[in-house]
């Protein structure tokens, strides 16, 4: 039988959702081992002088517990 956890996590990118996805994930993955999938909650942007400077996403992540 195996038992999950599920922790939240913020991450940020000033390239995109995909870039703040993966960088939060890669982070994630130096000290969790066993990363089996993550969801994202929500996304966000900051805006300096009328642009997107830096896109935010709060992701679920789930691992296996060993």
């Amino acid at each position: 039988m195996a038992i999950a956890k599920v922790i939240e996590i913020i991450a940020s990118s000033n390239k995109g959702i995909e870039d703040a996805v993966a960088s939060g994930i890669a982070k994630a993955s130096e000290t969790i081992q066993g990363i089996e999938g993550a969801w994202v909650k929500d996304t966000k942007v900051t805006v300096r002088d009328g642009k997107v400077s830096e896109w935010r996403v709060i992701l679920s992540v789930t691992f296996i517990v060993q």
